[in-house]
């Protein structure tokens, strides 16, 4: 989970956000759920782990439920979008940018 040498001896209170999600991250591997639900799972995390990140859940077998406002993650990792607002509701299997690309218009 990308700690070197005494990093991985901390104590969780005095780890940075980014280390306590990559501590959170390798807690839900560890678990085998065929079923993971994530909010801006990239929130504080740094360029590496969130390679890191964007490769496992690509190579996620379960489902995955999940908001972001990383572009590239929603366009790699999602292959289902599903857009809400007050109202109407978009349902689509596709690519983030494809997803753009097809209903810009109605997303203003």
């Amino acid at each position: 989970m990308l700690f070197s040498s005494d990093e991985a001896l901390k104590e969780v209170g005095v780890l940075s956000g980014g280390e306590k999600v990559r501590c959170m991250l390798a807690k839900i591997m560890q678990a085998n759920a065929n079923l993971l639900i994530m909010d801006d799972p990239t929130n504080h995390l740094d360029l590496e782990s969130i390679t890191a990140l964007n490769k496992g859940l690509t190579n996620y077998k379960g489902v995955l439920l999940f908001s972001s406002h990383d572009h590239e993650l929603l366009n790699t990792v999602a292959n289902r979008i599903i857009y809400i607002d007050e109202n109407k509701i978009i349902d689509k299997y596709c690519t983030y940018d494809e997803f753009l690309e097809k209903y810009e218009d109605e997303l203003q």
